[in-house]
């Protein structure tokens, strides 16, 4: 029997964060606009309701909600607003390889800060040289006694300027095949902020990068085996980091067709609302069938990740279908608006700035097709 209907404790969840993200989410989206940054009280906010720690099993202080829920919170919190939802998205991304591949003693030092919002986490793959293809990075480590030593630049790291918690992908200068992961945390000698980054949407959180200059890492913030690191990153980023950029897409599809309905229904012309118009209906039937399309893809594959099932390909094919909708959509509902549309302040035009920036992340689209054709060839 397959079941499309969120458990009562699902939906349960899903009207608690409609009702946060109403309360403590939605009052700073002007000033998030404004600032292109995130919000230290909604940080705060999202700390002290533990949406860190959603998929975080009970015995490490998390919910144990499971990904469906996480995907139920991203959804519910970008329909208001994305780049918070992207930020907490990111969060999860950056917990992910501590929770599948740590150790049991990393474990118990990081995933209770996690949980609880007292450490908040971040992934640096991304380099100048390395991005779609994270085997062309040029941070390097090497081995000192005890220590890893760590050199390199990190660019267009999502939480950077508000993370504590760095998983960083670096590779053996002297094996240019040997990719190990480490947790790093901003205390670590040699670790420094670089600037940040201005994106074009999702201003409710922030960009930065990473310098690393001798840093100095414990030998025990190895993430799983040393050589293997790449296997760590990819995983996550391919499940958890795709899964996440669905949550966000679903989010701004959802309110896009919600405005346009209803401006739509209020906009008369020829003395009629344009919504009896069969050119507004068409894109208003084909925005509804997108939303519809990428809520099933994404949700069947949380349900795949909440069983422990490999579904890597499942996120790839949502993550692909779900953005390339958000900015299909997008520019629908502008054209819906008209000069409305174009305005600004206006919600629309604000999701369509928002929806280009999902493109790229976790995976160009491009990458995604890749990896859909070599799982259809076999």
């Amino acid at each position: 029997m397959i079941d499309f209907t969120f458990t009562q404790e699902q939906e349960d969840f899903r009207k608690q964060v409609a009702d946060f993200t109403a309360s403590k989410i939605a009052p700073k989206v002007k000033e998030m606009e404004q600032n292109k940054t995130a919000d230290k009280e909604v940080v705060e906010a999202i700390k002290q309701a533990k949406l860190t720690g959603v998929f975080i099993p009970k015995e490490y202080g998390g919910l144990g909600l499971g990904y469906v829920a996480r995907l139920i919170a991203l959804e519910e919190i970008a329909k208001v607003s994305p780049g918070v939802s992207m930020m907490l998205q990111i969060f999860g991304l950056g917990i992910e390889p501590i929770l599948k591949s740590g150790n049991d003693d990393q474990k118990q030092r990081y995933l209770p800060g996690l949980s609880s919002g007292e450490k908040l986490a971040t992934v640096a793959v991304t380099e100048t040289t390395g991005g779609s293809d994270p085997t062309g990075i040029e941070t390097t480590y090497t081995k000192e006694g005890n220590y890893y030593i760590l050199n390199g630049r990190k660019i267009m790291l999502t939480n950077a300027p508000v993370a504590n918690t760095f998983v960083v992908l670096a590779k053996d200068p002297n094996n240019p095949k040997a990719f190990s992961t480490f947790i790093i945390e901003d205390n670590f000698e040699g670790f420094k902020r670089g600037k940040d980054w201005n994106e074009i949407g999702l201003h409710g959180c922030s960009v930065g990068e990473i310098l690393l200059q001798n840093c100095k890492v414990p030998q025990e913030n190895l993430l799983g085996e040393e050589g293997k690191g790449m296997r760590v990153a990819m995983s996550a980023i391919g499940e958890v980091g795709r899964g996440g950029m669905v949550g966000v897409g679903l989010g701004i599809i959802s309110t896009l067709l919600e405005q346009s309905v209803n401006f739509s229904k209020k906009r008369i012309l020829y003395g009629k609302p344009i919504s009896n118009l069969q050119t507004i209906q068409n894109k208003l039937a084909q925005m509804k069938l997108d939303l519809e399309i990428s809520r099933l893809l994404g949700y069947r594959a949380a349900s795949m990740q909440d069983k422990g099932q490999r579904c890597d390909l499942e996120f790839a094919m949502a993550k692909y279908y779900t953005t390339e909708a958000a900015q299909k959509c997008a520019k629908m509902a502008v054209d819906i608006h008209g000069g409305y549309g174009v305005v600004e302040e206006s919600i629309v035009t604000r999701f369509l700035r928002d929806s280009f920036v999902l493109g790229p992340s976790a995976g160009t689209s491009d990458i995604m097709m890749v990896i859909i054709a070599r799982a259809a060839i076999g």
